[in-house]
């Protein structure tokens, strides 16, 4: 099935859910499950304030998908994952934010303690490995870490198999990074806990002598990438996706994920969860139960060519499957320090 085709698909599911789901209800109202969100029955369905992490360009559509099937009406901060959670913190129990969706695990780890036990309900869609061990954030969806790489210099064979290789003279003003995103710093949170605080330093030094080019996120890097203005880049994996099905199979660049596996390999979730402080929880919830339908799944897979969490989900054509990511294990709990992170990013001189 072609893209267009793939496309149009989606199109025509996400129409029907909203016709269902603006359907008026005889009888008894569903059962709320994984694959519904019902109507309120009130006149005034509400509100809801949510803090997004992930950008406006990736997970609006959903977002308006959402409020125009139930009619709850939502308002979006939208800014970067660490932006938010700082904002969070200095706001307190003054927050008017009922969910924080953030874009990896850290950034919501941070800000775990401001926020409430979610159903269990909620928890049991996704695996346990995907959620937090304190019931108080569940994982959305799932994004590898890749190396992006232009096909015109480079083949797979010319890669490192491990991304501390990178700290290689050879590659010196050949690399494009992010140091302020948020998926890159839960990148080396997940080296500080794999390979320890000396270790990690030394990558980061090693980069930074490298003469990295930085960037303001991951499309810019891929951009990049594909022009010839740096050979390699530190990334998410999706984006590559956007640019395919945007400019084509000829776009010079694909993803690699490292052969050993290690950090540079890793596997992370979005999540979102809902604050203590949340005066519209009970639309919070059917916000989170939403994103973790069958509807709110595919659009994931089919849209922003991400990981469902949920099972009967399939992914994109093309990804390659998590069974084949040589990924390390890693608990979500394990990215949480991202202020540890932050401290040495800083120390070092690449923030």
């Amino acid at each position: 099935m072609s893209r267009f085709s793939c496309w149009r698909l989606l199109a025509l599911t996400l129409s029907a859910a909203a016709l269902f789901l603006g359907c008026t209800v005889v009888g008894p109202a569903p059962t709320p499950t994984s694959t519904t969100t019902p109507v309120s029955t009130s006149s005034n369905p509400g509100s809801l304030v949510v803090y997004s992490g992930r950008s406006q360009a990736l997970v609006d559509p959903l977002i308006k998908q959402f409020s125009d099937a139930t009619g709850i009406k939502v308002e979006i901060k939208y800014a970067g994952t660490p932006q938010l959670a700082a904002t969070l913190l200095e706001e307190g129990s003054r927050s008017p934010a009922d969910v924080f969706y953030a874009q990896d695990p850290g950034g919501i780890g941070a800000v775990e303690g401001m926020l409430a036990p979610l159903s269990q309900s909620l928890l049991d869609l996704v695996p346990p490995s995907m959620r937090s061990d304190e019931g108080k954030w569940v994982g959305v969806s799932g994004r590898a870490r890749v190396v992006a790489y232009n096909t015109q210099k480079l083949t797979e064979a010319d890669l490192p198999d491990d991304i501390w290789d990178f700290v290689d003279p050879k590659w010196k003003g050949r690399i494009g990074w992010a140091p302020t995103n948020g998926s890159l710093q839960a990148m080396v949170t997940a080296m500080r806990t794999l390979w320890g605080e000396e270790k990690t330093r030394q990558w980061l030094e090693g980069i930074k002598a490298n003469n990295p080019k930085a960037y303001s996120g991951n499309t810019q890097i891929v951009t990049a990438v594909g022009s010839g203005e740096v050979d390699v880049g530190f990334v998410n994996h999706y984006y590559l996706y956007q640019f395919l099905a945007q400019q084509g199979e000829s776009f010079p660049v694909r993803n690699y994920h490292p052969r050993t596996g290690g950090p540079g390999a890793m596997v992370m979730v979005s999540g979102a969860g809902i604050l203590e402080t949340a005066k519209n929880r009970e639309n919070a919830e059917r916000f989170i139960q939403f994103l973790l339908s069958v509807v709110g799944q595919q659009y994931f897979a089919s849209q922003t060519y991400e990981y469902p969490l949920v099972e009967g989900v399939r992914v994109q054509f093309g990804l390659t499957p998590l069974a084949e990511i040589n990924a390390p294990a890693l608990a979500m709990q394990d990215l949480a320090d991202m202020a540890g992170t932050v401290r040495l990013m800083q120390e070092v001189g690449v923030l």
